[in-house]
């Protein structure tokens, strides 16, 4: 990953464990006023259900950022490469797509129709909180032209592993090398079990 798309990353991440932290307490909240206190608070199920859309849409970003989403790969590794490269490349191309058309030109519509509206309890408005679908959208976005330009440089789309991982994976294949066959073996033992 380039060193702006692994920063994005680290901060949506940061921005959904916040988002969630926070709709974890609003949740507990809404829960301690209803059975607890026999006096449920009203803004609590509507500002759980708007944290909860900006929660998604913020880690969907982020799971794509870092190529976390599921893919089913079977079929494309199949291929000879040159088709490898016009499959990823429509594929992020599609993403873009979506990701244009039904993130940001359809948030920007769902904004411009709903800013005015106000949520009951709330100081903000229904629009405002639409705002998460095109940012959401740009981050997406800017994501698949990265995986286009990439795609089409006939660069490797499913390694998705960063330089950090693949030096844990090289530490942790070398630490098993060494480790013992049998717990409680000398290293003389293990030597001689490796030579064998």
């Amino acid at each position: 990953m380039t060193a702006v798309r692994s920063r994005t990353v680290e901060v949506l991440k940061g921005i959904s464990i916040v988002l969630f932290v926070v709709l974890v307490a609003v949740v507990m909240w809404q829960v301690f006023t209803r059975q607890v206190l026999q006096a449920p608070s009203g803004w609590t199920t509507t500002v759980s259900q708007y944290l909860f859309i900006w929660l998604v849409l913020f880690s969907v970003a982020m799971v794509f950022g870092e190529r976390g989403h599921v893919a089913v790969d079977f079929f494309a590794r199949l291929l000879p490469r040159p088709a490898q490269r016009a499959t990823n490349v429509l594929v992020s191309l599609s993403v873009l797509a979506f990701a244009v058309l039904g993130l940001i030109w359809g948030g920007i519509r769902g904004m411009a129709i709903s800013w005015d509206q106000m949520i009951p309890g709330l100081p903000v408005t229904v629009g405002q909180m639409y705002l998460a679908l095109p940012v959401a959208g740009v981050l997406i976005a800017v994501f698949a032209l990265e995986d286009v330009v990439r795609a089409a440089r006939g660069q490797d789309m499913l390694d998705t592993t960063s330089a950090q991982e693949d030096a844990a994976l090289a530490s942790a294949e070398h630490l098993q090398a060494d480790a013992p066959l049998h717990p409680g073996s000398t290293p003389a033992e293990t030597d001689r079990a490796k030579e064998d």
